[in-house]
């Protein structure tokens, strides 16, 4: 499998995923710019994909930048070390604070390693991270396809690909979760570049970034 690296690596697979679909030719001339989004993989990494679920990217910046004001480095011994409050202070839900904590106790007391985790295959290594409490497919997915570069994973639960995808395809309505996953089965092997053509097409149709992260 190989990985989703560079920005060569980009344009390579834009290649192929145009000659697989060619309704994506068109979606890549009004996408602009695809950005690679790659993060370092660990703990910090996957907690601001935690803190970006369900909120806006700028909402999503503002809490991360609090809680870093709070507690730096980010790690998970200082998160268990503080307890709730910064993660209060800095404005995450309950829901998010306990994943937070969930997170931070499975790596340091169950020895949970995000890093190798990054080289396992996607489908054992979503069914780790879910094992988490509050850690569910969409954040799975992303932490792969962001820190892992792996270049298969479609996040089918975000709103904005979903968005993305009803609008550069002409489709009726926008799809659900389940109906746009099937939609991506053939885009694959490069499913996670086809999320990051269509997160850079949301960006050109609504004139805001969605794409989780970085």
């Amino acid at each position: 499998m190989k990985r989703i690296d560079t920005d060569a690596d980009i344009l390579q697979a834009l290649e192929a995923l145009v000659a697989i679909d060619v309704r994506l030719q068109a979606v890549r001339d009004c996408a602009g710019d695809i950005p690679l989004r790659r993060s370092p993989p660990g703990f910090a990494s996957l907690v601001s994909i935690i803190l970006s679920q369900q909120v806006s990217r700028a909402s999503a910046d503002a809490i991360e930048a609090r809680l870093i004001g709070l507690i730096n480095p980010l790690t998970p011994g200082a998160i268990l070390a503080a307890g709730e409050e910064p993660l209060i202070a800095a404005g995450l839900s309950r829901a998010k604070q306990r994943t937070v904590l969930a997170l931070a106790r499975a790596i340091v007391e169950d020895g949970f390693n995000l890093e190798t985790l990054c080289a396992r295959d996607a489908g054992e290594a979503i069914t780790s991270l879910t094992a988490i409490h509050g850690i569910g497919p969409w954040t799975a997915q992303v932490y792969l396809l962001v820190s892992a570069g792996h270049p298969d994973v479609f996040p089918s639960g975000d709103v904005a690909l979903q968005a993305a995808v009803a609008d550069a395809l002409g489709l009726p309505e926008r799809p659900n979760a389940k109906s746009l996953a099937g939609l991506a089965e053939s885009w694959a092997p490069l499913r996670a570049v086809a999320a990051r053509l269509f997160w850079a097409y949301y960006r050109e149709m609504k004139g805001a970034e969605a794409a989780p992260l970085p």
